[in-house]
């Protein structure tokens, strides 16, 4: 039998801050502005690895997607039952993918668990921090 409290610490949130404990970058974003899209690697790497390649003045959650154990009553996303976020991702943002994206976190993300596919085939064009977002966008990421 699983124990269920036990599963969720462990699972995690696929939009997490640079500064989350346990922070593992799971891709890269690049495209554009207007249209981000994300590559993923092939496996996680501890996010701050990546800090004296970014530089200190680029928030590191600009240019990576990091995953970190979800805060959930400690997220102003949570619902305490659900990832608000992941429900509006689906909601309200368009496809972008166009099979499963290979994916280093799958099994143990939030929104894959919660959403499924519908999560995945939009995951690609979230980032985290954007300081140009769109509106539908800043639509999304409101909580």
């Amino acid at each position: 039998m699983i124990d269920e409290k036990k599963a969720k610490i462990h699972s995690l949130c696929p939009s997490a801050r640079s500064d989350s404990e346990g922070g593992k970058a799971f891709g890269v974003a690049g495209g554009t502005v207007d249209a981000p899209k994300i590559s993923y690697f092939r496996r996680t790497h501890p996010s701050l690895e990546f800090r004296s390649r970014v530089g200190s003045e680029i928030a590191l959650e600009e240019v990576l997607r990091i995953a970190a154990p979800c805060e959930e009553s400690g997220c102003q996303h949570f619902d305490g039952q659900d990832c608000r976020l992941a429900k509006r991702v689906v909601e309200d943002l368009p496809i972008v993918a166009e099979n499963l994206p290979p994916c280093a976190i799958r099994r143990d993300c939030r929104w894959w668990s919660q959403e499924g596919l519908s999560a995945c085939l939009r995951c690609p064009q979230v980032v985290t921090r954007n300081y140009r977002p769109s509106e539908l966008a800043k639509k999304v990421a409101i909580p």
